[in-house]
């Protein structure tokens, strides 16, 4: 299916991107790609989002296998006519994936897009974590479409 294509694709480019920087770059190292907005900087990230649960293994091992499976069996359950609801979930699918294996591997994640939103510096990311705002951004806006579809039907 396209489906878990499109989440092989996400996983592939995740490691990919990773190995590149741990590979080439120092903890903490940065480079400018846009001064004063976009850099490539090398961290480690032991917990979740801005490392809250540090060190948490355990809990994300099983919190991310319920996930994944959930995922997987919603998209072998999708309906043909779902396929942008599908792409969400496959991109939901490749970054928890990538996250896990970085877990499973390094017991840490490794994160390396620092952006700065004016003078805000939005914590260090990666490929797995923008696609899984990506697909959940896209499940959001998807649910609230069809809530107001219903109600509008409903009148």
């Amino acid at each position: 299916m396209i489906y878990f294509l499109i989440a092989l694709f996400i996983i592939a480019l995740d490691q990919l991107t990773k190995w590149l920087v741990v590979k080439n770059m120092q903890i903490g190292e940065s480079i400018t790609i846009i001064e004063n907005f976009l850099y490539i900087t090398s961290h480690r990230n032991p917990g979740a989002a801005w490392g809250i649960l540090a060190g948490q293994m355990t809990f994300f091992y099983i919190v991310t296998l319920i996930v994944v499976l959930g995922l997987i069996y919603y998209i072998m359950k999708l309906p043909k006519d779902q396929k942008i609801f599908g792409i969400a979930l496959s991109l939901m699918l490749g970054g928890a994936i990538g996250n896990f294996i970085d877990r499973l591997l390094r017991k840490e994640v490794v994160d390396f897009v620092n952006t700065y939103i004016f003078t805000y510096d939005f914590p260090i990311f990666n490929v797995a974590d923008s696609a899984l705002v990506v697909g959940v951004g896209i499940v959001l806006v998807l649910t609230l479409l069809e809530g107001k579809k219903e109600k509008e039907l409903s009148k």
